[in-house]
């Protein structure tokens, strides 16, 4: 039965070729998989590697663990199915797959200056003098502190609290007598 192993730590550049001859001591390896980014295309740093017996797996285990490889050492144990990741590990979004042949619209306008979609100039690159983005315009000058009217007052006692009714009672009779 086939046993598929995990290689982590490996240098980005590392071919299917070089994993082959450095498995090679221990056994033919059946399956090399040396996943890439989706986004940058580059090689993430670990493959899959599978050999056809177990015990020469379990002998690639104990000889190559730890053990430098071109600078770094490699990690390696036996590979998991997805299914059995811990249920509160973070999974990264993916972004969706473009088509070979969608070429994405140009967002520089006339002039070279960068435009958003409705074709303005992009804020991003122009930001508005005084704004905490505009970093060549100098210091922020700010102007006094508004009062803000509102609120709540605590701490009253109910003794303390006036009440309005009775001085509206007088004004009433006032007016009328």
């Amino acid at each position: 039965m086939s046993v598929r192993l995990f290689v982590g730590n490996l240098p980005f550049d590392v071919t299917e070729s070089e994993l082959k001859e450095l498995f090679a001591p221990v056994g033919p390896l059946s399956y090399v998989f040396l996943p890439v980014d989706r986004e940058t295309g580059k090689r993430r740093g670990f493959a899959f590697v599978e050999f056809a017996d177990a015990a020469m797996a379990a002998e690639a285990v104990r000889r190559f663990n730890e053990q430098p490889f071109r600078g770094r050492p490699l990690a390696l144990s036996e590979a998991r199915a997805r299914e059995s990741r811990p249920a509160g590990a973070p999974m990264r979004p993916r972004a969706p797959r473009l088509p070979d042949s969608f070429d994405p619209p140009s967002s520089m306008g006339e002039g070279g200056v960068r435009r958003d979609r409705r074709g303005r100039e992009d804020a991003r690159r122009h930001p508005k003098p005084g704004s905490r983005s505009s970093r060549f315009e100098g210091p922020i000058k700010k102007g006094p502190r508004r009062e803000k009217i509102g609120g709540r007052v605590y701490g009253l006692d109910v003794d303390d609290a006036v009440d309005d009714s009775e001085d509206l009672e007088d004004s009433v009779d006032e007016m009328e007598g």
